[in-house]
């Protein structure tokens, strides 16, 4: 095997490994977004359900003064009753009095259905109190862990980095280059083994002279279907497949 061709396998192997670092790194902003977000939907529920219970309450508060309302038109009523010595007067203002009692009635009918969202509130509270803190305490712990995740992969990144420009500079610049244009074009499968004829990238039978050249390493060799840079060892088989 061509010592050039040595190298280019471990620089590929470096590309390899910086780009699961890279893939790795480019999953820790979503995965802590994700985490932030559903934290924030369940203290968003948890404001919602307090919000509603404050709702409640303040209507109940109302329904309670148009309680006491009433009660003072019947007050009122009454004692304009006793005041009044006509009849059709008096039958008038006690009509008041029952429309108003009536009124009572359906306002207590309602602060009993408030009554009964309102504590569904309260339950709901209770829920979303419990699902809000269990959403805090799961970002804290797995954020925490992402963070240090993160730091490691841009030391190991840093490290990687550092020396991939050691092990590029190793490797003849004309072959160096074709290389870099073929990790841009074909990710990090640019050097390649052949196997009964065929190259192991594109998987596309090689031409005689391509399998003569690659394993005689007297110079790189390439495909001439996908370019790839194409390597034998010994434990390769050269027979051409049917």
């Amino acid at each position: 095997m061509l010592e050039t061709i040595e190298k280019l396998l471990i620089l590929q192997d470096r590309d390899r490994k910086l780009h699961r670092v890279k893939d790795e790194l480019a999953h820790v902003g979503p995965e802590r977004d994700s985490l932030t977000s559903k934290a924030s939907a369940t203290q968003a529920q948890l404001d919602a359900a307090k919000l509603r219970v404050k709702q409640i309450e303040s209507e109940r508060k109302r329904l309670e003064l148009d309680i006491e309302a009433k009660k003072s038109q019947i007050e009122k009523y009454a004692n304009q009753q006793l005041q009044t010595r006509k009849n059709e007067e008096y039958r008038a203002l006690a009509h008041e009095i029952e429309m108003a009692k009536e009124a009572i009635f359906k306002i207590e009918d309602l602060e009993i259905g408030l009554m009964e969202q309102a504590e569904a509130a309260q339950q709901a509270v209770v829920r979303a109190t419990q699902e809000a803190a269990a959403a805090k305490k799961l970002l804290d712990d797995q954020v925490k862990l992402i963070d240090e995740r993160e730091i490691n992969l841009k030391k190991e990144q840093a490290q990687l980095q550092a020396g991939r420009n050691d092990l590029a500079a190793a490797v003849e610049e004309s072959v160096r280059n074709r290389y870099e244009r073929l990790l841009k074009g074909k990710g990090d499968n640019v050097v390649v083994g052949i196997n009964h004829g065929v190259c192991g990238g594109c998987h596309m039978k090689l031409p005689a002279q391509s399998l003569v050249t690659c394993k005689t390493a007297q110079e790189v060799a390439s495909c001439p279907n996908c370019g790839r840079l194409l390597y034998f060892t010994s434990d390769m088989d050269m027979t051409i497949g049917d």
